[in-house]
């Protein structure tokens, strides 16, 4: 964390609003992991708790922006205190966005568990993982102010992005093959598509770290591996 304020009191106001930050980043990366578990395993009942715990977060970043204001306007922060409390506030409207798309990956196992299985929702277990060792990287980088590991994070995107982009086709692929999977496979779509931009929330959290530690924004543009956009897949 940042070197403590020779204001006792701002420190003191400071830690309260990393604290709540910091348990919005565990509840987060929970989500994530139980969200992809929900939708593999066909797990109705997990999809359930996922989505009645995105409350926890909503109510977590409603803390977060209550205590960001309390510190601005009783404290003035300037310079590197003000990105300090702002860099907070920032990481933690990403990770309410984050806790929005594992709810709405959870959300797709209602419709999956109805439909005839498609095995390649297993193929959604490595990119929720990685997004979710993203998250737990760029937390730990947040609460040691370590702008190396944040870069590191940044750079993974482009991995996630690519491990979408050919998962986006594989499916595109199975479902001209296979026609009674398309209901299936479309809700598999949308649920890598929550992962891909779960991925581009903690390199936002990741870009807000280095800004708070350096205090000048990232000269190079974020590197991008997502194809889909130009992606067509054409019948034999």
């Amino acid at each position: 964390m940042p070197t403590r304020h020779i204001v006792s009191a701002f420190d003191e106001q400071l830690d309260i609003l990393h604290d709540l930050v910091r348990q919005m980043g565990v509840l987060a990366e929970r989500q994530i992991t139980d969200a992809v578990a929900a939708m593999t395993d066909r797990d109705t009942d997990l999809a359930s708790q996922v989505m009645a715990k995105d409350a926890d977060l909503d109510e977590l970043e409603r803390k977060v922006e209550a205590q960001t204001v309390r510190l601005l306007a009783l404290r003035h922060p300037k310079a590197n205190d003000l990105r300090d409390v702002i860099g907070a506030l920032r990481v933690a409207n990403n990770l309410e966005r984050i806790g929005d798309f594992a709810a709405n990956v959870a959300k797709r196992s209602f419709v999956l568990q109805s439909q005839p299985e498609v095995s390649l929702a297993r193929s959604m277990l490595p990119i929720g993982r990685a997004v979710a060792d993203m998250l737990a990287a760029v937390m730990k980088a947040y609460d040691e102010d370590d702008a190396e590991t944040a870069l590191a994070v940044r750079r993974r995107d482009e991995e996630v992005d690519r491990a979408y982009t050919s998962l986006f086709r594989e499916l595109l692929t199975y479902m001209m093959e296979s026609p009674a999977r398309i209901t299936a496979c479309t809700h598999l779509l949308f649920a890598a598509k929550n992962l891909e931009r779960i991925g581009d929330h903690a390199t936002n959290i990741a870009e807000t770290l280095c800004f708070r530690v350096q205090g000048q924004p990232l000269d190079q543009d974020r590197p991008k591996g997502d194809g889909t956009a130009e992606m067509t897949v054409m019948p034999d």
